[in-house]
């Protein structure tokens, strides 16, 4: 004989897999993204991009989405070089390169002039991504370049005799949160500009000094170098002041905004203890998705004229 409760149990399933319910609309737009993405093909860039990550305001994503996009990247097909200019060493934590002290480095290319093709590791990531990892030794570089020829110039020059001999996509520079010479060496390696903007309180707080400095090292020391991409991250869509945030620099940088956000993700935060990027680590989550998207975003944008 059937009891009440047994209906009503029956009631209660039939609600929690009901489409109609935030649980099964997350799993369903989920679902959608991922086949979003699965059937793309993306294009590939006429001639190398590179990349200078920065922002001097910490704990934004940097490094975090220098490890994701590149890995995106990568798993789209594309050739992926990532330089961990930061003497913190957590871009080559997450790609899980070896960067133990005395490992050769991208110290060795700035301050000793060894070739970067000396000193380049392949990520297990993925087949077309690969690293110069920093170690700690890059810590006390910002001090020996002080008095060295063409200090500000030592990056792309490697980094450009580099890639007259190797084909690669992307390249992606990681560097420090502050405007010392190892971040300058990267603005003047670099063609293009990719700034992560938190969706929290103070988000534009020393932006326009850093856009200042942009200007100035492209007025004296690389005239090709542009703001071409900015990113929402850590973006919460429970309250009001991320939206706000988002409209903000919507209405501020139009052009240069994707319209990718990256939410904040338990996922993403814990990729890299496993020396991961969340592209691997949890390849279905909203976290991986969202960086797929913004990687393919920024693919079909192509070089900005």
């Amino acid at each position: 004989m059937k009891h009440p409760e047994q209906d009503s149990q029956v009631e209660a399933t039939t609600t929690v897999f009901d489409g109609s319910t935030p649980l099964a609309h997350e799993i369903a737009e989920l679902t959608r993204r991922r086949q979003a993405i699965a059937s793309q093909t993306l294009p590939l860039p006429s001639r190398t991009r590179i990349f200078t990550i920065s922002n001097q305001k910490g704990g934004v994503g940097k490094t975090t989405t220098v490890v994701n996009l590149s890995a995106a990247l990568a798993k789209s097909g594309a050739r992926v070089l990532v330089i961990d200019l930061d003497p913190q060493g957590n871009a080559s934590t997450a790609l899980s390169v070896e960067h133990r002290e005395g490992t050769p480095s991208v110290y060795d290319v700035i301050v000793n002039d060894r070739n970067m093709d000396e000193v380049i590791q392949k990520s297990p990531e993925f087949d077309g991504l690969f690293c110069v990892p920093a170690t700690i030794d890059l810590a006390g570089a910002e001090i020996e370049l002080v008095s060295m020829v063409a200090r500000e110039q030592r990056l792309a020059r490697a980094l450009g005799e580099f890639l007259d001999e190797y084909d690669f996509d992307y390249v992606l520079i990681d560097c420090p949160p502050s405007l010392g010479l190892l971040t300058i060496n990267a603005f003047v390696a670099a063609t293009e500009v990719l700034i992560p903007i938190q969706c929290e309180y103070y988000a534009l707080e020393g932006l326009s000094q850093l856009l200042k400095n942009i200007k100035l090292i492209e007025k004296h020391l690389n005239p090709k170098l542009q703001v071409s991409t900015i990113l929402l991250t850590m973006y919460d869509s429970r309250t009001n002041l991320a939206h706000q945030v988002a409209e903000d620099v919507r209405a501020h940088f139009p052009k240069e905004v994707l319209d990718t956000i990256i939410p904040r993700s338990v996922r993403i935060s814990e990729a890299p203890s496993y020396g991961q990027s969340v592209i691997t680590y949890d390849t279905n989550s909203s976290g991986s998705l969202s960086y797929l998207e913004a990687a393919a975003e920024i693919a079909r944008r192509g070089v900005p004229r």
